[in-house]
């Protein structure tokens, strides 16, 4: 009987793998964060001076979440910070996938962002977390990368909900000179013949290059907007595109004419914002700042949702194996909580990231979309952006 028993022990040890005490082979599961620093005039404002760890603060909170659920799985994460300038950015690229990592975070304009996607192929998955244009998404798309960060028409279809549902309809849009505010003006017209708003007229901002924080910069500004503004056809809100912050903080409370500004200031949509205290923000918050000792940025969400995509499909697969992590990314079984009230998934269309965006002031979160009266098909995240059948990306 005592043989019998000590048998069955025996078996069951030989089942149950390593003796007890004995650690499972850990899993590294490594990960790449590449800035891509342009040189630009200073921002209007000096509270909008970028912080020396934009974007990196925010990928660190990551690898602290991500790590705090591997102890348990057997997994360890790390993220490889580097800058560069659009110059050197891609021999940066070129050195973190010769070092064998294969999910690069991207912080780079839409150009940059495309070339690296280029550059990367099928050897790396690229996770853009700063790019906002539309082409990325559409024409100029990429099987290899996965858009973290909200299209420009996300962003416009987002507040052009909000504008809608106040019985806003009437818009003077106002856009800067510049390439990129061009490509954001496209997104308000775009947005206004989805939503059904009209705009009354358009006025370009040219950027003439001059000074734009100097001791008298405010009184030639309070001079000048009015009058840029005057004469227009009766509208409802004012939006500014205005993606190379030339003009936009200057426009509330100086229009010629007693009306809101939106888009590019004034209530502005955002994938996050610093005041936001709902589903849990106000803990997320706390322990940025905490560890960053300044408030939070878009940039450092964004990078932050980017490697928490991939801790969680690791997570998920109990795997490290990138070719298996990228397939459950963009499988429709994936998902991956963002602080927003719902679970956050990957368009498998143009691999856009849904996810609600946030219509903020300076101070607070007045709204978020999509709003509830837009309803769609398959998910309500879809009236935000490019749907299915809109979109020109074909893979």
């Amino acid at each position: 009987m005592f043989k019998g028993i000590m048998g069955l022990l025996a078996g069951a040890c030989a089942l149950a793998g390593p003796v007890m005490g004995q650690q499972p082979e850990t899993q590294q599961v490594r990960a790449a964060v590449l800035r891509v620093d342009e040189t630009r005039l200073p921002p209007i404002s000096r509270l909008d001076l970028p912080p020396a760890d934009l974007g990196f603060a925010g990928a660190r909170l990551a690898i602290e979440d991500n790590d705090t659920t591997g102890r348990f799985m057997g997994q360890d994460f790390e993220a490889v910070e580097v800058t560069a300038t659009p110059e050197t950015a891609a021999a940066e690229m070129d050195k973190i996938i010769a070092g064998g990592i294969q999910f690069v975070v991207v912080l780079a304009d839409d150009a940059t962002t495309l070339a690296l996607a280029d550059q990367a192929g099928d050897r790396a998955m690229l996770l853009n977390a700063r790019a906002r244009g539309d082409t990325l998404r559409g024409a100029d798309c990429r099987f290899n990368t996965i858009h973290v960060a909200p299209s420009h028409a996300m962003l416009t279809d987002a507040l052009a909900q909000f504008l809608m549902w106040k019985n806003w309809p009437d818009w003077l849009l106002v856009h800067g000179s510049h390439p990129d505010d061009q490509a954001l003006a496209a997104a308000w017209r775009r947005s206004a013949a989805k939503f059904g708003a009209t705009i009354v007229e358009e006025r370009v901002f040219t950027d003439t290059g001059g000074a734009r924080a100097t001791d008298s910069g405010h009184v030639q500004v309070q001079a000048q907007m009015p009058v840029f503004t005057q004469r227009a056809p009766d509208y409802d809100v004012l939006i500014a595109a205005d993606e190379s912050d030339i003009f936009a903080p200057y426009l509330p409370y100086l229009t010629w004419d007693p009306r809101p500004v939106a888009g590019s200031a004034g209530l502005v949509p955002r994938s996050w914002h610093p005041a936001m205290e709902a589903w849990g923000g106000t803990q997320y918050q706390n322990r940025f700042e905490r560890m960053a000792n300044r408030p939070i940025r878009e940039e450092d969400y964004q990078a932050w949702l980017a490697l928490r995509i991939v801790g969680e499909a690791a997570t998920r697969t109990r795997s490290a194996d990138p070719a298996e992590l990228r397939q459950f990314i963009l499988s429709d079984q994936f998902d991956v909580a963002g602080f927003k009230g719902q679970k956050l998934t990957v368009r498998d269309w143009d691999h856009q990231v849904r996810q609600p965006i946030l219509l903020t002031t300076g101070v607070l979160t007045t709204s978020v979309s999509p709003q509830d009266q837009y309803l769609h098909q398959t998910s309500a995240l879809d009236t935000l952006g490019i749907d299915r059948p809109e979109t020109e990306c074909s893979f």
